[in-house]
């Protein structure tokens, strides 16, 4: 008893000896922070790049977690990604200040506690730091907005409804993209500047389109996720927070409605990834006076909590073969949903859905196994720090079963980031893309 106590104490006085100013840090001093970070919290955090940008500064990620160095089976993955435009600057100030809140109050406050021993969390400080570099503090002015080749990330990923397969991807993108193939992560939230609100997929259109909004299969948890961020803010709910901009209703948004994006992050990670994410605009202006952000902290604090505990919504488990090893890409597909890429179990054999509480029927299928259907009931398992575990164990078949097969496009981000950064789609694929194409002509 005596030994952890005085290892409170000592992780208290830890805590006590660092804080992080509310200023601008340029990309040196972000660098020296993180490592400063590590140092001091071995147990808890592991700092990596996961590349460079274009003039070559490392794109830091920070992990956090009663585990970081390493996913554990059942621990959902959740990351947060600042600064993806160079001039949207309260994103990447707000994101160090979480990591100085969580670390510091690791074991001594219940709830950052329990988030991070429950989940896995990756923050990506800067995906633009080139941009950064470069930028003017002005409000609403672009400059410093793209990266060193003058692209604009947020346009430059592969888009389900665009035949943009051919677009050259920038180094800062193709980051991501690397990334998302090592973690199989749930929920995620880009955050930018010039507006107040929460804004959730899709941003380009499909054949979905419904009253004006881009409806994805799983809009009712987008709503949810738009919410909880925007009510557990100080401001953005009542939704006019700024006096130029649009009024949103409870302070969120289809991206869509809003206004049409091609080759968008957020629609990116939900269609290729699996992984849910939302883009905050956090700010009125993109790069507001350095007096301005405690208050803005103070503002975003509860609401970037409330959100990351969303990853322990709905199911997760394992789908297992007959001998009980887990399987990589059996479907997991929830009754309703027709997601345009399938949800696959990972390398793990894990799978996880993001569902609200209610019943819902579930079908597993994976090739030479019989199809299992379950329907399940489940709670709001953020309150518990828990999604509900539901383990599949499939059974041998005596026939050849049929897996869905996935649109092409869902098989070929491999292929889109070739050397040659082409792919061809299917004709299926191409109906759709018409299909988009004739409606936005009626609709104009």
């Amino acid at each position: 008893m005596f030994i952890f106590t005085l290892y409170l104490f000592l992780w208290s006085w830890l805590s006590s000896t660092h804080s992080l100013e509310f200023r601008y840090h340029n990309t040196v001093e972000i660098e020296q922070y993180l490592k400063d970070i590590n140092r001091t919290y071995p147990n808890i955090t592991y700092l990596h790049s996961i590349g460079q940008s274009v003039e070559g500064r490392e794109l830091w990620v920070l992990i956090l977690g009663q585990h970081p160095r390493e996913h554990r089976t059942g621990i959902p993955e959740f990351k947060y990604v600042g600064n993806m435009h160079g001039n949207e600057v309260v994103g990447r100030v707000l994101l160090l200040q979480l990591i100085d809140y969580l670390t510091s109050h690791y074991l001594s406050d219940p709830l950052v506690t329990r988030m991070l021993n429950s989940s896995r969390v990756h923050i990506l400080p800067s995906m633009n730091p080139d941009g950064f570099e470069s930028s003017a503090r002005d409000c609403m002015y672009t400059i410093g907005r793209y990266n060193k080749n003058g692209v604009d990330l947020n346009r430059n990923f592969p888009d389900a409804f665009e035949a943009n397969s051919d677009q050259q991807r920038e180094k800062e993108v193709r980051a991501v993209m690397d990334w998302l193939k090592t973690e199989t992560f749930v929920l995620s939230a880009n955050l930018h500047g010039g507006a107040v609100v929460a804004s959730y997929p899709y941003d380009n259109g499909g054949i979905e389109l419904q009253g004006g909004q881009s409806v994805a299969p799983d809009n009712d948890v987008f709503v949810h996720l738009a919410r909880t961020y925007s009510f557990s803010h100080s401001e953005m709910h009542k939704g006019d927070s700024c006096y130029d901009s649009n009024d949103f209703t409870d302070g969120i948004t289809n991206g869509y409605y809003w206004y049409p994006l091609k080759g968008g992050m957020q629609d990116y990670n939900y269609v290729w990834a699996q992984c849910l994410e939302l883009t905050l605009e956090i700010s009125c202006c993109k790069f507001p006076p350095e007096t301005d952000l405690p208050g803005l902290w103070q503002a975003n604090k509860p609401a970037l909590l409330a959100y990351m505990q969303q990853v322990h919504l709905g199911v997760k488990g394992v789908v297992m073969d007959s001998n009980g090893n887990p399987v990589q890409n059996a479907v997991v597909e929830v009754d309703g949903r027709r997601n345009l890429c399938p949800f696959r179990t990972d390398r793990n054999g894990e799978y996880y859905r993001l569902l609200l509480p209610g019943n819902y029927t579930i079908t597993v299928t994976y090739p030479g196994h019989k199809t299992v259907t379950q329907t399940i009931s489940l709670t709001y398992g953020p309150d518990t720090f828990s999604a509900l575990t539901k383990n599949f164990l499939l059974q041998k078949s005596d026939y050849s079963t049929t897996v869905t097969q996935p649109l092409q496009f869902c098989t070929t981000p491999n292929q889109i980031i070739s050397e040659n950064n082409s792919a061809a789609l299917l004709p299926s694929t191409l109906i759709a893309l018409s299909a988009f194409t004739l409606q936005r002509l009626l609709l104009s």
